[in-house]
């Protein structure tokens, strides 16, 4: 009888410890997003800028972009860079792996973005706005599902 309750209790532990593990493998990197990224996810892998035709890797924090046609890691922007404003620029958030092998699909969807001077608000300056409505959805980021609402308005002649 003794080994059976014993039995029983491993278990029940071993269920209680395969259960914490799955609610701590939760992946959120509020605090790894840079200050100039846009409010309202709660997980970011990279962040594409159509102005400049480069990707930032969040949990890397490192700049990919193209240098002589080969892609560059860094952890800045080269100084051909330096007057460009991370704050005030459109950031696309794009959660898949290695998304610059993917550049010529990118280019072709957020071109448009190139030079929007549209609300995105920085991390830096909506700390409230963030906390109140983050994005739990990985697959489906908030500028995907904006960049919709603003094609179809476009399609209809309205207003943006």
């Amino acid at each position: 009888m003794k080994r059976i309750l014993l039995a029983v209790a491993f278990g029940v532990a071993s269920l209680s410890s395969i259960n914490t593990k799955a609610q701590v493998s939760v992946n959120i990197n509020i605090g790894s997003q840079p200050q100039w990224g846009p409010v309202g996810y709660d997980h970011v892998d990279y962040y594409y800028l159509p102005d400049i035709d480069a990707y930032y890797n969040v949990p890397n924090k490192q700049y990919i972009y193209l240098n002589n046609g080969k892609w560059t890691f860094n952890n800045s922007l080269p100084s051909r860079y330096r007057t460009y404003d991370l704050y005030n620029s459109y950031k696309v958030v794009i959660n898949s792996p290695k998304p610059y092998l993917s550049h010529k699909v990118h280019v072709k969807e957020y071109s448009k973005y190139k030079g929007y001077k549209g609300k995105q608000v920085a991390i830096r300056d909506g700390r409230s706005i963030r906390q109140a409505r983050p994005v739990n959805n990985k697959n489906k980021s908030r500028e995907a599902r904006d960049n919709n609402k603003h094609d179809k308005r476009n399609e209809k002649g309205g207003r943006h």
